[in-house]
């Protein structure tokens, strides 16, 4: 059998050697070189050739940077003759950018798919798309994690008397639903509508949340203006305190300011696909790295990554049998 060889770029580094541990195989240096001109160059430095080839690298900030280094890597690894290339991107940034609803208006979720297949990815593992349709965007095999397991882990070993889960906007409500359904709570979401990057309004909470402790549920929080949105509505309607947890904890801007001090907040819980932001040692972190370690080994084996989520969520388990089939 071909050997795995796993590489990693500079964006997240412990988080590829967790996934190396988890493997029992070494995390493969790369030399990447920026010339006078600002150009990159990337060399693998580990032999690749009829190799299952494996390259960490979520698409965090400086986005740009961290997306050229990745296409600079599947380009040499095509080049070194590697049987295979997979592009494990834990967190897909252009993700957010998937549908045209302004005039001119670019599709990057569309387009970075595009770069990736032409530089030469043969497969693509990633986590928790912000946008579940992105997936149609490649044109080759896309293994789409999801940390609502692991996530739930974390809520089960407490008391969840007079809890429910709280979606910032229906967009997200049907992963909200399935994780409400793995804690055995009722669900809420709130009416969100997004008026810039860093703005929205949430106007309306549909469910009941008067005198429960909210868990909110988001696949990425960034600047964190949508939760401290959601938590004004909330404490209007009667919620005691609140739990924030999501997959992609990038806090940018002043997210960390805004959520560490906030009264009705009790935990923050994230995963460690983006590196862990500086600073805040109460923030909670959850590692998915096994997870990724196990999809990598069930794709060099030829063995089902869908069954790593039976009974976790349907939409990413292995299909079920018809009832009257």
């Amino acid at each position: 059998m071909r050997e795995i060889v796993v590489f990693s770029g500079s964006a997240h580094r412990p988080f590829a050697t967790a996934v190396c541990d988890s493997l029992g195989v070494e995390l493969s240096s790369v030399q990447l070189t920026r010339f006078s001109n600002d150009c990159l160059q990337a060399q693998l430095q580990a032999n690749c050739r009829q190799r299952d080839v494996f390259i960490v690298q979520p698409l965090v900030p400086p986005t740009q940077e961290h997306l050229m280094e990745l296409l600079l890597m599947i380009d040499a690894a095509r080049g070194a003759s590697a049987a295979q290339i997979t592009a494990v991107i834990p967190y897909y940034a252009y993700a957010r950018s998937d549908k045209k609803d302004a005039s001119r208006l670019s599709i990057g979720g569309r387009l970075v798919a595009d770069m990736l297949v032409a530089a030469g990815a043969n497969r693509v593992i990633t986590m928790t798309l912000h946008a579940p349709q992105v997936h149609g965007f490649f044109s080759v095999p896309v293994d789409h994690l999801t940390a609502l397991g692991v996530l739930a882990d974390h809520f089960l070993g407490q008391d969840l008397d007079e809890a429910v889960v709280v979606s910032p906007d229906f967009g997200n409500a049907k992963t909200a639903t399935q994780f409400s359904r793995l804690l055995g709570l009722p669900v809420a979401a709130g009416s969100k509508k997004r008026l810039a990057d860093d703005e929205v309004v949430i106007d309306a909470i549909v469910g009941d949340v008067e005198g429960k402790r909210a868990i909110i549920l988001d696949d990425e929080i960034a600047t964190g203006g949508s939760i401290i949105e959601l938590l004004e509505r909330l404490a209007e309607q009667g919620c005691t305190s609140a739990a924030v947890a999501c997959t992609h904890g990038l806090f940018v801007g002043k997210a960390i300011e805004r959520l560490r001090g906030h009264p009705l907040i009790t935990e923050v819980v994230t995963t460690d696909t983006v590196p862990a932001p500086v600073g805040w040692p109460e923030l909670r972190i959850r590692s998915v790295a096994g997870l990724f370690g196990a999809a990598i080994e069930r794709i060099h084996v030829g063995e089902s990554v869908s069954s790593l989520f039976e009974g976790v969520d349907p939409a990413h388990g292995p299909p079920q049998p018809r009832l009257f089939d």
